[in-house]
């Protein structure tokens, strides 16, 4: 029996096993058997008999099926098996079945195949339970059917088409499946877009426009395109859809999009051709001529428009945007809104010239002057918005029609831009927006003759006062030298240049060296010419060479900065007698047989210069040299060989600076001389000498890696200079000083200072480990003593350092235990110094805040004002740890209970402006990056760290307060003083959403509520009863808290919803209170954005105000003007 017969035998109920057998021989790749050839090879009567055969093997599956919605997971095994043997043989019958429609002719019947394809088609519900390749094959054979245009083709293309539609949008890589899509798009003509029986092919239609993958590709984009012309009805949908989804885009998918729609429009006529300009087109003219300019969308929907702009060549174009624009354009253009006279400007000078090709070029003329004339009064609008708009619509109309515009109109332009616009005084952005735009102009070569007389009128706006105008009137002069309009300095003179350069930002700066680098570096020329032309410059502008020099590395290599850096050493060479120097004349090497230096006489402050620019050029190639090792030692012995010499001869103070720099870039054997005596330098300095003389020093030595010296000679000095410390250990370290040099704490601490405010000799002094900073750490530590001696004396002590001296040094133990804390140590150990510290400022230095009694007033004074800066001086180093998140839980808590501590004392009021730097950052610290935390805790720490900056700020209000009613003046004064750390701490305060720190904003209302209470039962003639109208009427500590308050918006709103918090809960509520209340917010109500809380707080009062009406004479004129008065200013807030 052959295959063919064997075939067709199997295709049965009996010999279903046999059946699928042939049908694994068929996938198997590796077997000979392809039922597409045995088909083909079968008569037209077995192909009948096989297609009967398998139409009810396949009616006798269905039926075995077990029920249509069970799960396969939930299944018993027993139906488990049945379900995938089944779906085993309706796979094979549909594999049998798409290969038969393949080869069906002209003429033949297919009775059993359509038969077979309309059970499948009733089968397709059970899919999402007999899986996904089975739906592969039926979607086969659906899209074979039609494509062969077979009975109910429809029907089954139908079919085909929305299993496709479907996979495309699950599918990870949707290509084949779009491109699939596309190919039955033909579908969709033999549907009724009415029907109800379609609404889920429309709803899957309309997620094609929300899909990337369709939007990108060609063929979604074909078929998206094909969609505008299925039913005008649907262009609504598909419009509504992609404007929904525009947000969503980014700026190429956008374009895309725009395509599109361009696509669509060029394809479709009649009706749809209509719908689709008035619906989508021109639906996209009007809002991006209305959107407002900040709306998420409208630089999408201005880029759709734009994208039809750029299609202007294209038949029809001008046309439609003609049609389109006529009843909306012109309009918009002397609209009152200045944002739409903005958006329809852009529109018009893009689109320019907006005009129907159809009508006669006497018309066209006609109507082209007019936008002419549009345009030009465009750029005298009233607002400078649209007045930049136009400036850039104008030049990039001059660049694209030049050769057709007449000549007058294109001088008349160009005055208006560079004579006028460009100086607008009203303006910055107007002046940055002319300067940004003529570039455009520049473009086009027939602008420059023009261009070259006009631009050097602008020559001042290098001088603006505005540093984007500068900016852009540079890159305008880059583009006019890249483009050879002119020359730049016939624009811009040399000397403007170089006077901006001079002071300029590092933004204005850089491009003016872009603009003179090849004319002071030609790096094409001799390397004599480069220092010829260095030292031009220096002689010019010596500020402005420094600047040029920084940022020469941009523009060429490092071997070019290496080689000006040797020929300026050449050209120094001529100033001194140099033997080696001479020799290095006779020599035939390449760098001295190229050029001879330049002389440079006996001219100072050029040496100085050309100094100056060899160390910014060093510096600036440090990292080059540092990587190639070989070029490092050649320049370091070439200008080692020279060194010692040029201190000899160069002895201005402005040549020595940066000698010392230079050296500081040599290793120290390079020049010995110099380097062994730096150390030597820096002992025998007086105290009080400029920091200018010992800082490049400092910078030396650690350069050196020398750092170990500095810091035991300043140990040395800290130590010696002690009080009795002539022991042991003061003997030892003296024998270490070589020279005989009396101690100079003033010096060391200066020293110190320097060192760790430079973040490179910081790092090399961090980096000698913690054994010499530990001990340089406890040394400064033992100055306490000095100035706890200062405290406790009252005369002077002789031979003890000074107090200022000591206080520098206590605040350096402070800061260098918190770069201890920081860089050397994973425990606490300097935290728990600075808590060591704080006990020792609460014992010992606190108790001299109070004034002693039976003492000198004088001295007494002297203690207290020496008290109060070492607590500062303190606070400030902790106030510092904690900015930088060195502290923890327990050093909050050490210093919040030394804040507390200080303000029980008699002198605390003194120190408060510290302590609320304290309280900001502690609270600032802790405020949470999500406020869902578990806030209500009590155990939590934050909450309870929280809860005592809350009570401190407390503390400090009730001490203002009795400061106040003690010394009035001196009071105020205090209020005064502590008005920035109020605001800081209350902008920290009121970002916080949670307990403690709401309560702080009731316990700045309770204050100034009893205190303005108070001034109202002293009143003693109801002649005095006026609300006040501003913050200076209130009294003194209201008036400094209203003041903090109102001069943030936020801080304002917060405090507005504390005062209707506590009316609310009725804890105001007599008439003096509600008076008080109502004054508060007379005061307030002047304030912006604060109208909402106000009338809340407003009606509240109105609430409970009334039940204090005055009517009997008997009850007092003063509570009844207080009653008018307070109904007064509830009136005028009610009627804000």
């Amino acid at each position: 029996m052959s295959k063919r017969e064997a075939f067709l035998e199997a295709a049965g109920k009996e010999n279903v096993d046999e059946f699928l057998h042939f049908i694994e021989l068929h996938r198997d790749t590796a077997e000979p058997f392809d039922v597409e050839e045995v088909v083909q090879e079968m008569p037209s009567n077995q192909r009948e008999v096989l297609w009967g055969r398998l139409e009810s093997l396949l009616q006798n599956t269905l039926k075995d099926l077990p029920p249509q919605h069970s799960e396969e997971q939930d299944m018993e095994p027993d139906s488990a098996a049945v379900l995938k043997h089944a779906t085993s043989v309706v796979d094979a019958v549909t594999l049998v079945a798409a290969a038969s429609v393949k080869t069906l002719q002209e003429g033949d019947t297919y009775n059993e195949l359509l038969k077979i394809a309309h059970s499948l088609h009733e089968f397709l519900e059970l899919l999402p339970v007999l899986g996904v390749p089975l739906q592969v094959h039926i979607q086969t054979l659906y899209e074979a059917w039609w494509k062969k245009g077979l009975q109910d083709m429809e029907k089954f293309g139908r079919a085909a088409f929305l299993i496709s539609l479907q996979k495309s949008f699950t599918a990870k890589k949707p290509g084949a499946e779009i491109q699939r899509v596309w190919s039955l798009h033909d579908v969709l003509l033999t549907l009724d877009y009415m029907s109800e029986d379609n609404k889920q092919i429309k709803d899957l239609l309309l997620q094609c426009f929300q899909r990337p993958a369709y939007i990108r590709s060609d063929d979604g984009k074909r078929f998206l395109v094909f969609l505008f012309s299925w039913s005008l009805d649907f262009i609504w949908a598909i419009h509504g859809t992609f404007k929904n989804e525009l947000e969503f885009c980014n700026k190429g998918l956008t374009t895309h999009i725009a395509e599109i729609y361009f696509r669509a429009w060029k394809k479709a006529d009649g009706d749809f051709l209509e719908k689709i300009e008035s619906v989508c087109i021109q639906d996209f003219m009007q809002n991006a001529i209305f959107l407002h300019r900040m709306s998420p969308v409208y630089a999408k929907v201005r880029e759709i428009v734009s994208y039809f702009h750029t299609k202007k060549r294209s038949p029809n174009v001008d046309k439609m945007l003609h049609d389109l624009y006529k009843p909306i354009l012109w309009k918009a253009l002397s609209a009152a809104n200045f944002e739409v006279r903005a958006n329809s400007t852009f529109l018009f000078t893009e689109a320019f010239p907006v005009h129907d090709p159809e009508q006669s070029k006497e018309n066209i003329d006609m109507n082209i002057q007019r936008q002419l004339d549009t345009a030009m009064g465009l750029l005298d609008d009233p607002h400078p918005t649209v007045r930049s708009g136009a400036i850039l619509g104008v030049c990039k109309i001059l660049a694209k029609y030049w050769e057709l515009l007449p000549p007058a109109i294109i001088t008349d332009f160009l005055k208006k831009l560079v004579m006028d616009l460009a100086a607008d005084s009203s303006s910055p952005d107007v002046r940055c927006s002319v300067f940004k735009c003529l570039p455009l102009v520049l473009d086009n070569p027939l602008s420059h003759p023009l261009l070259e007389k006009l631009l050097p009128t602008s020559k001042y706006s290098i001088h603006d006062n505005s540093e984007k105008v500068r900016i852009a009137f540079l890159d305008m002069l880059i583009k006019v030298k890249a483009v050879r309009a002119a020359k730049f300095w016939d624009v811009c003179s040399m000397d403007h240049l170089m006077a901006r350069l001079a002071i300029d930002s590092q933004s204005v700066s850089k491009r003016i060296v872009d603009l003179l680098f090849k004319s002071f570096f030609p790096v094409n020329e001799s390397e004599k010419e480069w220092c010829s032309r260095c030292i031009t410059l220096i002689q010019m502008n010596p500020m402005a060479a420094r600047k040029f020099y920084q940022f020469a590395h941009k523009h060429t290599a490092p071997t070019n900065i290496i080689k000006l850096m040797l020929v300026i050493r050449r050209s120094l060479n001529s100033c001194v007698q140099v033997n080696c120097d001479m020799m290095d004349i006779t020599d035939n090497n390449k760098e001295n047989s190229i050029a001879p230096p330049v002389h440079l006489g006996q001219d100072m402050a050029l040496v100085a210069g050309l100094l100056e620019v060899v160390v910014i050029l060093w510096r600036s190639v440090e990292k080059a040299l540092k990587h190639n090792e070989e070029a490092y030692k050649y320049t370091s012995a070439k200008f080692g060989n020279v060194m010692s010499k040029y201190f000899q001869a160069f002895e201005d103070e402005r040549a020595t600076a940066p000698l010392i720099k230079l050296a500081s870039f040599l290793p120290p054997a390079a020049v010995p001389t110099f380097s062994c005596g730096v150390l030597s330098r820096l002992r025998k300095m007086e105290s009080g000498v400029a920091p200018e003389q010992y800082s490049q020093l400092l910078d030396c030595i650690c350069s050196w890696g020398q750092a170990a010296d500095v810091l035991e000679l300043i140990t040395d000095w800290l130590s010696a200079s002690l009080p009795k410390q002539a022991g042991k250990e003061g003997s030892r370290r003296k024998v270490r000083i070589q020279e005989s040099v009396e101690a100079k704490p003033d010096l060391a601490l200066a020293y110190l200072e320097d060192l760790f405010s430079h973040t490179p000799t910081r790092d090399k002094v961090l980096a000698l480990g913690e054994k010499p900073l530990k001990q340089l750490h406890t040394v400064l530590g033992s100055w306490k003593s000095v100035l706890y001696s200062h405290l406790s004396s009252t005369t002077e002590i002789p031979e003890c350092p000074s107090t200022e001296t000591a206080l520098k040094a206590f605040m350096f133990h402070g800061r260098l235990g918190a770069h201890l804390q920081h860089n050397l140590t994973e425990g606490r150990e300097y935290l728990l110094s600075l808590e060591h510290v704080a006990v020792w400022v609460a014992d010992r230095v606190l108790p001299f805040l109070t004034k002693q009694t039976g003492s000198n007033q004088e001295e007494s004074d002297k203690s207290q004002l020496l008290a109060a800066q070492i607590i500062e001086s303190f606070l400030t180093v902790c106030c510092d740890v904690i900015l930088v998140d060195l502290g923890d839980e327990k050093f909050y808590s050490e210093i919040l209970h030394l804040c507390s501590v200080l303000l029980l004392s008699e002198g605390g009021y003194r120190c408060i402006p510290a302590v609320l730097l304290i309280l900001k950052e502690v609270a600032n610290s802790k405020v949470p990056e999500d406020n869902n935390q578990n806030q209500e805790s009590k155990e939590d720490p934050t909450a309870v760290i929280l809860g005592v900056v809350a009570n401190i700020f407390q503390k400090i209000i009730e001490v203002l307060a009795k400061r106040l009613r003690k010394d009035p003046e001196g009071g105020k004064q205090l209020c005064l003083s502590v008005v920035a750390g109020m605001r800081d701490f209350l902008q920290v305060a009121q970002t916080w959403d949670r307990e403690p720190l709401s309560g702080v904003l009731s316990t700045i209302f309770a204050i100034i509520i009893v205190e303005k209470r108070r001034v109202l039962q002293k009143i003693a003639h109801p002649e005095e009863v006026i609300a006040p109208q501003s913050v200076d009427e209130m009294p003194p500590l209201s008036s400094t808290l209203l003041s903090v308050i109102l001069k943030s918006p936020q801080i304002t709103k917060s405090f507005l919803t504390e005062v209707g918090s506590s009316l609310d809960s009725e804890a105001i509520s007599s008439l003096s209170e509600l008076a008080a209340v109502l004054r508060v917010l007379a005061v307030i109500k002047g304030a912006k954005g604060s109208e909402a809380g106000l009338k809340s707080a407003a009606v509240s009062i109105q609430q409970q105000i009334h039940k204090y009406a005055i009517s009997d004479e008997d009850d007092g004129e003063i509570q009844r003007a207080i009653y008018e008065s307070s109904v007064k200013t509830l009136n005028e807030i009610l009627h804000l």
